[in-house]
């Protein structure tokens, strides 16, 4: 009889056990799911009501900025925009979602363009950067694009087990290339962390794939570089700096050091022209004016007057 009580109230211990295990992780998959970190890698970060309030308000931030590019060894003027706005990721197609669904993936997308002229012909660029707004592991997808009377460049990468890249370029010696390439830290998506978490940007000596615009436009392999990166403050503007000492090449990045840590401005400084006459030259965004806006409902000539406002 006495066995039999001890059997039973085993069992039940183990059954409270069970149960308050099987309820502590549905609980914590429910979190990580609300932070979109059930698709990423790395640890979630919690969202700030702070970044709720501004990056969930229905709008995306358009910031229109002076710019002063250089190419082939000569600076050119034009205008360069950086969108920002959140956005439902899917996991596997590594697309916006169009629709609600349980596994979308929370990012913060940044499309980035420039448009400048070299002599007779225009440049139209673009990149783009998905970056999980918790935080964790790497953005999901990059992509870059570049139009000029020559012709055309793409390239895009995939996070999945490794890095996947597709890139095409008008050129015979680079063409259609298909690679992978181990995870490292991907310039592209320190832009987006800069707006979420700057206290989680990087420091010290690392290995870095820097950005498809640089890789595809100057013709360099694109692979981890070793880098030096040093993050300072003065007047209420943080740098982040990152050095390339193999490529000759440093960015440099002043955003506000307050939320929602706007970027001001940026300088990149790397050798152009050709042969014996190229020389280090620095290209450089200084920000014009910013708005808040659902941009993709103003697509009716009623809203060019905002052209203006963001003076493009």
């Amino acid at each position: 009889m006495m066995k039999l009580k001890y059997t039973a109230t085993l069992f039940l211990v183990c059954l409270i056990v069970l149960v308050s295990c099987t309820e502590k992780q549905s609980t914590t998959s429910k979190d990580l799911a609300l932070n979109g970190a059930t698709a990423t890698e790395g640890i979630a970060k919690p969202i700030s009501e702070e970044f709720k309030k501004y990056w969930y308000a229905g709008d995306a931030e358009i910031t229109s900025y002076e710019l002063e590019q250089i190419r082939y060894g000569e600076t050119r003027n034009g205008k360069a925009v950086l969108i920002y706005v959140t956005e439902p990721f899917l996991k596997d197609k590594q697309v916006k979602a169009d629709g609600n669904n349980p596994d979308n993936i929370p990012v913060l997308k940044l499309n980035s363009t420039k448009n400048y002229l070299t002599g007779i012909y225009p440049y139209s660029i673009m990149s783009s950067s998905f970056y999980p707004v918790n935080d964790a592991g790497h953005a999901i997808k990059v992509s870059f694009s570049a139009q000029e009377w020559c012709g055309q460049v793409y390239a895009q990468l995939n996070n999945r087990d490794q890095f996947e890249i597709a890139s095409h370029s008008y050129f015979e010696s680079e063409g259609d290339q298909q690679l992978k390439l181990e995870k490292n830290i991907l310039e592209n998506e320190l832009w987006n962390k800069i707006r979420i978490n700057p206290k989680s940007l990087p420091v010290g000596d690392i290995n870095i794939i820097p950005s498809l615009e640089y890789i595809r436009l100057s013709h360099k392999d694109l692979k981890a570089y070793k880098a030096s990166i040093t993050l300072t403050e003065n007047s209420n503007i943080k740098t982040f700096q990152i050095t390339y000492p193999a490529l000759e090449r440093t960015l440099e990045i002043n955003f506000s050091s307050a939320f929602p840590y706007s970027i001001e401005s940026w300088s990149e400084s790397y050798k152009s022209g050709f042969g014996e006459n190229a020389k280090t030259m620095t290209s450089k965004g200084t920000r014009i004016n910013t708005l808040k806006t659902p941009y993709w409902r103003q697509n009716s000539n009623s809203y060019l007057h905002l052209r203006d406002t963001l003076g493009l």
